[in-house]
C-alpha cells in the first residue's frame, strides 16, 4: 500500500496510520483487512473532516481544534494553500509557535470571535490583511470568496468556542452548515 492511498495524510496521520498497520500485523490481522481500514477510515467529526469541496475548494472542518498544537497538526496535514479561519475565546495561547507553518501554508487569515487582538498582533506581520468577523456566516463566504481553486478553507480555530458558539460542536455545525449554503 502506497502513503497516497491512505485515508488520511498529513505527516503525523501518516506516521499514526503506519503503526497502526505494524501493530495490526504483529496481531496476526490479514494484509487486506488492514489495507482496508487505512484506506477508507474516516475522521470523527468536527476533527480534520472534509465538509465539501465546491470549485476545487476543500472545505475541512476542524472545530475541535481548540488548542495551538491540535491546529498545528491540521495545518501541517494540509497539502495545499490554506484560507485559516480561526479565533474565539483565546486560551492564553502562544500562536508563534504556528508562525512556521503559517508562512508556508496559509494564504489569508479569517478570525472568528469576539476579540482577535492576539491573533491580529502575532500574525499581522507575515499578512497584509486580516479579516474579522463576527459569525460563521461571514467567515465563510470571506473565505470562500478568497480561495481559488486547490485551495482549502480551514476551520481550525486554536481557540474556545464560547464567545459566539454554545461548543466546538455548534461551531463545527454552522461552518458545515454555512459551507453547504454557498
Amino acid at each position: 500500500m502506497t502513503l497516497e492511498e491512505l485515508a488520511l495524510q498529513g505527516k503525523t496521520t501518516k506516521h499514526n496510520s503506519m503503526a497502526a498497520g505494524i501493530t495490526s500485523r504483529l496481531l496476526d490481522i490479514r494484509k487486506s483487512n488492514i489495507q482496508q481500514c487505512l484506506s477508507d477510515f474516516q475522521n470523527i467529526e468536527h476533527r480534520l473532516e472534509s465538509v465539501s469541496t465546491i470549485h476545487g475548494i476543500e472545505f475541512i472542518n476542524d472545530s475541535k481544534a481548540t488548542k495551538i498544537n491540535s491546529t498545528w497538526y491540521a495545518l501541517e496535514s494540509i497539502n495545499k494553500p490554506i484560507i485559516w479561519i480561526a479565533g474565539g475565546e483565546d486560551n492564553g495561547n502562544d500562536y508563534s509557535k504556528l508562525i512556521p507553518l503559517v508562512q508556508e501554508k496559509v494564504k489569508a487569515i479569517i478570525c472568528i470571535g469576539k476579540d482577535n487582538t492576539k491573533i491580529i498582533k502575532e500574525f499581522s506581520g507575515i499578512f497584509d490583511t486580516i479579516y474579522e468577523t463576527q459569525s460563521m456566516e461571514e467567515a465563510v463566504k470571506g473565505a470562500y470568496s478568497l480561495a481559488e481553486n486547490n485551495h482549502a478553507v480551514l476551520l481550525s480555530p486554536a481557540c474556545n468556542s464560547f464567545d459566539l458558539f454554545k461548543n466546538y460542536d455548534d461551531r463545527g455545525d454552522q461552518f458545515k452548515y454555512f459551507t453547504r449554503k454557498i
